[in-house]
């Protein structure tokens, strides 16, 4: 059988087109059947509802929801799915979010050789978890040493990244509402909080923060 993962169902999660044709390319070479490919949490939501894929591959940094929140929201709707990170950072915090809050089955990164992501398909279809050789000492050093990389920062919960993520991103309480299905004093409430918990007094401190703690992406 070799690498091939024959008829195994994965869809495909990535914001840039050029990476959805090439894994597609690579995964149906090796037998896979893909059934859908969304570039943001919104389509990836409505597809899995629909094909029911066995495999997801997901890339962690997006616009609007993370691939972390989107993996999460992800199993409302396609719970028999399991969710392959496939990211191109190796950070430690990265890394256990998506193993432990998120749930993902699998975490590889997009410098690792093609082989590993058909090695992580066919593991994880079997029940298995799979990381690369690159990933695999980087959990190893969290589970030996895991106060090694804390920095200090309060731990946020997956809505209170929802509404950082999205202020870093510009957006008003009333817009924050609307994407989120809140009101708009919620929002602000929200909003609030963050400010108190992360000793923050401004909008900009809220942006420069999310910034720096890679809760939203730079374009």
């Amino acid at each position: 059988m070799g690498l091939d993962a024959e008829n195994i169902r994965v869809m495909i999660v990535d914001d840039h087109h050029l990476v959805r044709a090439s894994l597609r390319l690579m995964l149906e070479k090796h037998g896979c059947m893909v059934v859908a490919e969304a570039d943001g949490a919104s389509g990836a939501m409505t597809l899995a509802a629909r094909v029911r894929p066995q495999i997801i591959i997901m890339d962690l940094e997006m616009p609007g929801a993370d691939g972390i929140t989107t993996t999460r929201r992800l199993q409302k709707v396609a719970p028999a799915a399991k969710v392959v990170f496939l990211s191109a950072h190796d950070h430690e915090k990265d890394v256990v979010e998506a193993l432990t809050t998120a749930g993902a089955a699998g975490y590889l990164l997009k410098s690792d050789a093609p082989d590993e992501l058909i090695n992580a398909v066919r593991a994880v279809h079997a029940g298995k978890r799979y990381l690369s050789p690159s990933i695999a000492p980087i959990l190893l050093l969290h589970i030996t040493d895991p106060k090694r990389s804390e920095d200090g920062s309060p731990k946020l919960t997956t809505r209170e990244r929802e509404v950082l993520r999205l202020v870093g991103q510009g957006a008003t309480s009333k817009e924050i509402a609307q994407r989120l299905g809140i009101s708009p004093k919620t929002a602000q409430v929200h909003r609030d909080n963050l400010k108190q918990k992360l000793n923050l007094r401004t909008t900009a401190d809220m942006v420069r923060y999310a910034i720096q703690h890679r809760i939203v992406k730079l374009s």
